[in-house]
């Protein structure tokens, strides 16, 4: 009988408190260490709501990824009881031509996903909160809709405990050392040894381990939140919307009726800095955009937002994440997860189970090759 494994996961957030469950649910000795707490606000998994979608702008081959992701939320609500991620669908416009749409049009095509390509008449009848320009397409992706990131942090690391994980609060990690065929963790209480270890730091991924040969971007994300003037946002049908272009954007319906979220890509946000030092404070001049995109496509939201929140999320030069063992002999038992460039959260549970694979197998059968790979992880 093989011995139990020891895995400690560095980082309990987004990534890391789904891959303390995963690895926790396959037998694995799990020891989580958080430089605060499972469902804290002060990185990505923030802002009460994050969209879960099928169709993918960016590549159609994260759809069986999406589709993997996809169950194992399911399978997440159900051991846990907990309403994790409604489906309420969301739509996806921008100009016909753009690269984006005609990835999201490829990716319905080629996986048969349940949606439906709404004409500007019929988006204009059904959701009037909208305005379409000409050229514009809108597709209704169905198996879509939020996701609540706090409450899931939290109810994926109690998972993993229940299944008797460990998970030490408040304990930052100094130090991740490759020693003798497993790693050691160092923390300001001493030093613990490991068969492997996940780290899923998000924005601290340059301050832990300052010697990757990849950049991660971190960068400042502010979230915005506006009132209707009108009802259309709260009807039978409750959509998140992502547009493209001019300005990519994306935006939910608040789950308590009362305001829309609204957020903007990488390339309209600043860089962080240090991650330790966030600035939290939202300058009137950063609201410019906002106003902008509101007149433009949203002209039913009141201007003046009721609520002003900062995160922070890392970025890739691809956009794709970095995922696998670090490179270098001795290093094949540290698993890095970082970089997820914004698409992340959905995918969370399937980069969880990913992470378990590697830390407990040495590979995965995944489809994660396109990704920025860091060693052999396929199977």
């Amino acid at each position: 009988m093989a011995a139990r494994k020891r895995v400690a996961v560095v980082g309990v957030g987004t990534m890391g408190s789904q891959a303390a469950w995963r690895l926790a649910a396959r037998g694995a000795e799990v020891v989580g260490f958080d430089r605060f707490a499972p469902g804290h606000d002060r990185s990505a998994a923030g802002g009460e709501t994050r969209i879960f979608r099928s169709a993918h702008f960016e590549d159609s081959r994260y759809v069986p990824l999406l589709k993997h992701a996809d169950a194992l939320w399911e399978r997440l609500q159900q051991e846990t009881g907990r309403e994790l991620r409604r489906l309420t669908g969301c739509l996806l416009m921008g100009p016909v031509e753009h690269h984006q749409m005609a990835t999201v049009l490829q990716s319905i095509a080629e996986h048969d996903l349940d949606h439906e390509v709404l004409e500007a008449e019929a988006l204009a009848k059904r959701f009037p909160q909208y305005l379409l320009e000409d050229g514009d397409a809108a597709v209704l992706d169905r198996r879509a809709g939020f996701i609540r990131p706090e409450l899931t942090v939290q109810t994926a690391a109690r998972r993993a405990e229940q299944l008797g994980a460990r998970i030490h609060r408040y304990t930052p990690v100094r130090e991740i050392i490759p020693v003798g065929g497993g790693v050691e963790v160092s923390t300001d209480s001493g030093s613990e040894r490991f068969d492997a270890v996940v780290v899923t730091v998000g924005p601290w991924v340059n301050d832990l381990l300052p010697g990757l040969p990849w950049e991660v971007d971190i960068r400042r994300l502010v979230s915005v939140w506006y009132v209707p003037t009108t009802d259309a946002w709260f009807g039978e049908e409750r959509p998140a919307f992502i547009r493209t272009a001019p300005t990519h954007c994306y935006g939910l319906p608040s789950p308590d009726g009362v305001s829309v979220k609204i957020g903007l890509s990488r390339d309209l946000h600043r860089p962080a800095g240090d991650p330790n030092a966030l600035d939290r404070v939202v300058q009137p001049e950063e609201l410019e955009i906002f106003t902008e995109l509101l007149r433009r496509h949203l002209p039913d939201l009141h201007p003046d937002p009721i609520r002003l929140s900062v995160y922070m999320e890392g970025y890739t030069e691809s956009s794709r994440p970095l995922v696998g063992p670090l490179p270098g002999a001795g290093n094949e038992n540290v698993i890095l997860l970082a970089g997820f460039s914004g698409h992340g959260f959905k995918l969370s549970p399937a980069f969880g189970d990913i992470a378990a694979d590697l830390a407990l197998d040495g590979h995965t059968d995944q489809p994660i090759d396109f990704m920025t790979t860091l060693g052999r992880t396929a199977a």
